[in-house]
């Protein structure tokens, strides 16, 4: 057999080696390595967020087992604003620290001339004390990163309209921040906020800064309060009682879970509910310094944060807008508590709802609240009847007890004769059927309702700048003339005139001379509504009295004659 040559030999090898490779790569190799998957996302701006930091891995990166990843820097080019637009608001979003620039009703205006929609956000105040809905961190420095960095925008258009969403996102590498702001076509709206650093969640808080709401109720002395629920109880928090030490506003923790919490004026609040994370409350207030006239002066900002001490996503709703009863009822749990009627919430709704059902034939609030006044001074006239019988009676027998108590007015109180003076005192009573307090028991059932009307009057929305005719623009704020409440004191002087004195002692009969007085300086900052109620109040009431001591007088008692003895 001829043998092989070396170059058929080569060949074969070469064959041999090949097939080799080809079986063992079939059977042995080992299995291919997965495709990695890149760490970012392209944004539409087209810089990277990583998935730490998006909403789809919020619940994955909450996990503190999980070893730090690595997190790419993230920011936007350069400034920009965007904003989103209801028939109701109007909101102006700075990437500069993903805050609010401007929250505008557009339903409610100012008092510029010409009125502008009215602006919840304070320039002033968050030009130098921060923005509303800016971070509130522990750690300050990492606190001026979040709310001074370029945030990445979702969408990329500069004008949206609700319902919409919009996204927020920062990092420098080390510091991540995404904020999820949802908003609807009415008041309520969800927020959702990540913090993390080197990958791991930390705890946060959003904050409204720089005060809140119409500056108006300033004039007014009716500053800014911030308030919380929890376990059933509602806290309003004023300024003077937030946290402050020394020269530098320290972060007063109060834990929840809270129930809700936020900030409010007079008419208006940004109120925080829980949406899956149980609420705490930061609460503390800065002295906001400007210059009057050239002059520095002080004004005190209220401020507050809605938070979690735990680490990891906060998910919470908001509803930012009137303190309207009808919508703060359609909230749940209801915000309803925040039109505050104190004690008085019993009386005082029916008596709301009474004014608007009013308002529906009379276009005029002024107009209504006459109407109103009408309506309630005819229902409990019968109790003044009872009250004026029970006076003139008094009034008759006035000068006959003011004869006892000349008897023994030289006697000192704790002179066992004073107690002999009132039992003949109450022996007269007696005789002629009176019951000392009989003036004053048919009129306790009127004050709730009038302390009910006070607060309706004081605080419902539906009064803010309303006007009534001529000079009154506006039923929520006082008289500028005053005109409303000195017509009050002259129709209260005439109408104690005419009610019969139950007292003969001068100094208790000047004190009631000037009790229309001191009542006019008490009404001369409240609202030209409260005003005009007590004014028709009084007007009504002389009338009244005019028409009792005409047609009603106390009947003269019959002499009783003795029968003669036979």
């Amino acid at each position: 057999m001829n043998e092989l040559s070396d170059q058929v030999r080569g060949i074969i090898f070469v064959i041999l080696v090949l097939l080799v490779i080809g079986v063992w790569s079939h059977f042995y190799s080992p299995p291919p390595s997965p495709i990695q998957k890149s760490s970012q996302t392209v944004s539409p701006q087209g810089g990277s967020v990583p998935p730490a930091a998006t909403p789809s891995a919020w619940q994955g990166a909450a996990s503190s087992s999980q070893a730090p990843i690595e997190i790419e820097a993230v920011q936007a080019f350069a400034e920009r604003t965007l904003a989103i637009e209801s028939t109701l608001y109007r909101v102006e979003i700075s990437n500069r620290g993903g805050v609010v620039k401007s929250w505008k009703l557009k339903k409610y205006f100012d008092d510029q001339r010409p009125p502008r929609p009215l602006d919840l956000v304070n320039p002033d105040g968050s030009q130098q004390l921060g923005w509303p809905l800016s971070l509130m961190l522990s750690d300050a420095q990492l606190e001026s990163q979040a709310n001074t960095a370029l945030y990445e925008v979702t969408p990329s258009s500069d004008q949206i309209s609700a319902p919409s969403e919009v996204t927020l996102h920062w990092s420098d590498g080390h510091l991540a921040v995404t904020k999820k702001l949802t908003f609807t076509q009415d008041y309520e709206m969800a927020i959702e906020v990540l913090v993390s650093l080197d990958g791991k969640p930390i705890p946060a808080a959003l904050a409204w800064r720089g005060g809140f709401g119409d500056k108006a109720v300033y004039k007014a002395s009716q500053l800014v309060t911030v308030f919380s629920k929890s376990n059933g109880k509602l806290s309003l928090l004023q300024y003077k009682k937030l946290g402050v030490s020394g020269n530098q506003a320290q972060p007063l923790e109060q834990a929840g879970p809270m129930e809700f919490l936020g900030i409010e004026d007079q008419f208006f609040t940004a109120t925080f509910l829980p949406a899956g994370t149980d609420l705490s409350l930061w609460h503390w207030t800065q002295d906001h310094r400007t210059t009057v006239d050239d002059k520095p002066s002080t004004e005190p900002e209220a401020e507050m944060a809605a938070g979690a001490t735990m680490a990891g996503p906060l998910h919470m709703r908001a509803y930012i807008g009137p303190k309207d009863l009808a919508l703060l009822s359609r909230v749940k749990p209801s915000l309803e508590e925040q039109v505050n009627f104190g004690w008085t919430g019993v009386v005082a709704k029916p008596l709301l709802f009474i004014l608007q059902w009013i308002h529906r034939t009379i276009p005029n609030w002024g107009w209504t609240i006459v109407i109103l006044t009408l309506l309630i001074n005819f229902a409990l006239f019968p109790l003044k009847l009872k009250s004026q019988r029970s006076m003139q009676r008094m009034a008759k027998v006035a000068p006959e007890i003011r004869s006892i108590q000349d008897r023994y007015k030289k006697y000192s109180m704790s002179d066992p004769r004073k107690r002999q003076m009132n039992e003949e005192v109450m022996a007269i009573y007696q005789r002629e059927g009176i019951n000392p307090v009989g003036g004053c028991l048919p009129m306790l059932p009127q004050l709730p309702i009038w302390w009910a009307l006070w607060r309706v009057l004081n605080g419902a929305i539906e009064l803010r700048h309303a006007p009534f005719m001529f000079w009154i623009h506006d039923l929520s704020a006082k008289d500028p003339y005053y005109i409303l409440p000195v017509a009050m004191a002259i129709m209260m002087y005439f109408s104690t005139k005419m009610t019969p004195q139950t007292t003969v002692d001068p100094s208790q009969q000047k004190m009631m001379s000037l009790m229309p007085l001191m009542m006019a300086a008490f009404f001369f900052n409240l609202s030209s509504g409260l005003n005009l109620y007590m004014f028709t109040s009084n007007l009504i009431g002389v009338g009244q009295q005019y028409y009792l001591n005409r047609t009603k007088p106390l009947p003269t008692p019959k002499p009783k004659f003795k029968k003669k003895k036979e």
